[in-house]
């Protein structure tokens, strides 16, 4: 068609809906921060718990994550994608009653866990607290997203995809599977289910979900928005194609192997555990290569990074993005996570991602499209770079104050003396020692907060000085040419390649001493056709990548391929495996006798369930770790080193990430039944110095043993071998079991308590904590055949 005779049509683009997403983020923002200062100042102060059960610390940091993740980040993240994805593909959206559906729908889930969550309704699994109703929720609204997202594509006005919209699809269609999976569940009642997955498997899919959430929540549509207004920001295009395409694809296929890093020298098999090591390290290549893509898309731009605070934030952004990037690979070694886990370096590196990456490249987005949305200018400039100070000079304290504080920890817990025995015998003197840099994260947070607030005012003010309008294009309407067939596509020799090269990478791994040379050489071989091929392609300037753009339906089928190839291979194996340690008899010795391991994990009692859904609810896993690692220091400290087989009935695990209290997992007995009872009424009155919050309420509040016989049915179907004349009698046996407590309180302290009480039960448990399954006589035992 002649240029002269070029037919258009007008698109008016959905902005409305992008507004809506905005202001919510905005408001969230608030909420979120305001949370994260009142957890950071209950660790410092324990006052500041109020004594009220709906203001711990083990409640409202759930709601803190929440907020930050799933509203702040959450609402930030559709508005930069319903906003830029109209404008790349120049059409409107699939479905004004989707785009508005959706908003609503991701509203009402926040507002439900933020009801929820400080009512101790949780799942007790970090990231995925919300109770069950709330996942149905989540998962209807997410494919209300799905639905308009893929409709908006197909009505697209342009052929090919831009990068920001592969990762886009990325996400779209990678966090329904992670959290569909993560959250199988079998309810209990309305209000309480177990996951079907129970410890090692648990723990293993809960980090695969936990870890790739940060990945494909807050990674890849967050470089997907990156990839669009910070281009749009300077005036420049990004600075190299070719890196997108190997920044997208290497990320979007290693990243999905790396969660194991998070279980690391536990009880996790040793081959999943250097399977998340290696990947993790090698996600720092493409890390990197993204961070350096977008940093060196400002090539003479660089006099905007003075005078835009755009630019300020993004451009901060994109190198905390670099930085968390190099320490998360660098945490995952596992000499390096010897030291680091369980302290506050890892709640340092979080924050470097979360305030460093997700805030500051959502204050660069605010301060751009709030202007746009409303058809004005930012109401304050000058506002605007204090704001950038401040907020700068709050994350780096708080960060700086974690990374000395977390190093601090490592080293106290792991020293010895010359004899070899712990020279540090008192858990609560390293967080006495730490009180100053806790201050430190305190000031930090207020300052990042205030920093906020400031950009709140600027921006109400800017839209109070405009007005909101939706933005009309012309679009030139173009006769599609003939399109590229899928199969050839597929069978093109890049795919092929690449399909030869990670089948040669598998044979590698999975080869002996002397095939592995063989594979090896096979692998050179493939390095040469590579290098020939790619030679031949620049010849002929054949963009391949640009013909799979073309073709959404095979680009996301590619996707989805790339994310699932990894779960699949870490996450069914062991959950196949659910025998691990439970017979110490071999198959090449049959004479031997199959008799359980004696850290065969004794079945809970139904009063000891009931207290282990009180530990769940109250967030202990939010502060002990239920994990004795196979290091000397830990087993002098806590016990002997935790076994895969002793958590077996375990639905949810519970092995927690970090230890603002010591370890639990031996704790059966170390202690008397009073002691548990005035710790958790007070615990300085045993522990002076602790910052544990109080838990008097647990002393008056009755346990609901009419829901016990269901808990133990489904546990049962979950495989945990509870005979049926136990469920039946499941009451009677926890009030006989409780009476036993009461009467041992009222002999050992005078203590006169209903066997019914909260407390009792939660006593029950941390009293089974680590109890060893004791072999049965010789005569009982089954002879291996």
């Amino acid at each position: 068609m002649n240029a002269s005779t070029t037919v258009t049509r007008r698109v008016e683009y959905n902005d409305s809906v992008v507004r809506a997403f905005l202001l919510a983020s905005l408001i969230f923002g608030v909420v979120g921060l305001l949370l994260g200062v009142i957890i950071a100042s209950q660790l410092s102060f324990w006052q500041a718990n109020l004594g009220l059960q709906w203001t711990t610390f083990g409640r409202l940091r759930p709601l803190h994550t929440n907020a930050a993740i799933f509203a702040f980040v959450g609402n930030m993240m559709f508005a930069g994608i319903y906003h830029s994805m109209q404008r790349l593909l120049r059409t409107r959206l699939g479905s004004d009653a989707l785009s508005w559906v959706h908003f609503i729908g991701w509203q009402l889930i926040i507002v439900c866990a933020a009801v929820s969550l400080p009512l101790g309704l949780s799942q007790g699994k970090e990231y995925a607290e919300l109770i069950w109703p709330i996942d149905v929720m989540v998962a209807v609204v997410w494919v209300v997203f799905a639905i308009n997202f893929f409709l908006t594509i197909a009505k697209r006005n342009e052929k090919n995809l831009y990068v920001a919209i592969w990762f886009y699809i990325a996400t779209v269609v990678t966090i329904p599977v992670l959290y569909i999976v993560n959250n199988l569940q079998i309810p209990t009642s309305i209000l309480h289910s177990y996951p079907v997955f129970g410890g090692v498997q648990d723990a293993l899919v809960q980090w695969w979900y936990g870890h790739n959430a940060v990945a494909f929540f807050l990674t890849t549509p967050i470089l997907g928005i990156m990839y669009y207004y910070l281009p749009k920001a300077v005036g420049r295009p990004v600075y190299s194609y070719r890196l997108s395409v190997v920044h997208f694809w290497s990320l979007v296929f290693l990243y999905i192997w790396a969660g194991p890093h998070h279980l690391l020298n536990s009880a996790l098999p040793e081959w999943a555990q250097t399977l998340g090591m290696v990947f993790s390290v090698m996600l720092w290549a493409p890390s990197w290569g993204g961070m350096l893509n977008g940093l060196l898309t400002l090539r003479g731009a660089w006099n905007t990074l003075r005078t835009d605070p755009v630019v300020k934030f993004l451009i901060v952004g994109v190198t905390f993005y670099g930085m968390s990037t190099f320490e998360g690979p660098l945490l995952s070694i596992k000499s390096v996570n010897a030291l680091g886990h369980y302290t506050d370096w890892i709640i340092g590196h979080v924050h470097g991602g979360a305030l460093g990456w997700n805030a500051g490249m959502a204050a660069g987005l605010f301060y751009w499209l709030f202007p746009r949305m409303w058809g004005t200018k930012l109401w304050s400039v000058k506002l605007a770079d204090a704001h950038f100070w401040l907020s700068t000079f709050g994350m780096l304290l708080y960060i700086g104050a974690m990374w000395v504080a977390g190093v601090n920890q490592g080293l106290f817990f792991q020293a010895l003396d010359a004899e070899g025995f712990l020279k540090n015998t008192d858990f609560v003197e390293v967080l006495n020692g730490g009180k100053f840099l806790y201050l430190m994260r305190l000031i930090g947070g207020v300052a990042f907060f205030s920093g906020y607030l400031m950009m709140v005012v600027n921006l109400v003010m800017t839209v109070r000085a405009g007005k909101a309008a939706n933005e009309s294009v012309d679009v030139p309407v173009h006769d599609e040419g003939p399109a590229v067939p899928v199969l050839a596509l597929i069978f093109s020799a890049p795919v092929m390649l690449t399909v030869i090269v990670i089948a040669a990478s598998v044979a590698f791994g999975l080869a002996g001493p002397i095939t592995s040379a063989v594979v090896a050489a096979i692998g050179a071989l493939l390095v040469v056709v590579c290098m020939m091929y790619h030679r031949r392609y620049q010849e002929q300037k054949v963009r391949w990548h640009a013909l799979l753009e073309g073709r959404t339906f095979l680009f996301t089928v590619l996707v989805l391929i790339a994310i699932l190839v990894g779960g699949l291979i870490e996450i069914v194996p062991t959950v196949v495996n659910k025998d691990y340690g439970a017979v110490t008899a071999s198959a090449n010795k049959p004479e031997m006798i199959a008799t359980p391991s004696k850290y065969l994990q004794v079945p809970y009692t139904p009063l000891e369930l009931e207290g282990r859904d009180i530990y769940v609810r109250e967030g202990c896993y939010l502060c002990h770790s239920q994990m004795v690692r196979p290091f000397r220091h830990e087993t002098l400290r806590y016990g002997d080193y935790s076994r895969a087989e002793s958590f077996v009935y375990d639905h949810p695990y519970q092995w927690g990430s970090k230890r603002t209290g010591p370890d639990l997992q031996r704790l059966a007995g170390r202690y008397p039944n009073l002691w548990h009872f005035q710790h958790m009424r007070d615990p300085r009155s045993t522990s002076p110095g602790s910052i544990m919050p109080v838990y008097a309420w647990l002393h008056e509040q009755t346990v609901d043993f009419a829901a016990t016989p269901k808990k133990l049915s489904v546990m049962r179907t979950l495989g945990v071998p509870y005979e049926q004349q136990t469920i039946d009698d499941s009451q009677e046996l926890a009030l006989a079991q409780g009476r036993l407590i009461a009467d041992d309180l009222k002999k050992t302290g005078g203590v006169d308590i209903a066997p019914d009480k909260e407390i009792v039960a939660l006593i029950a448990y941390l009293q089974q904590l680590g109890l060893l399954h004791e072999p049965p006589p010789l005569a009982q035992a089954v002879e291996v055949k």
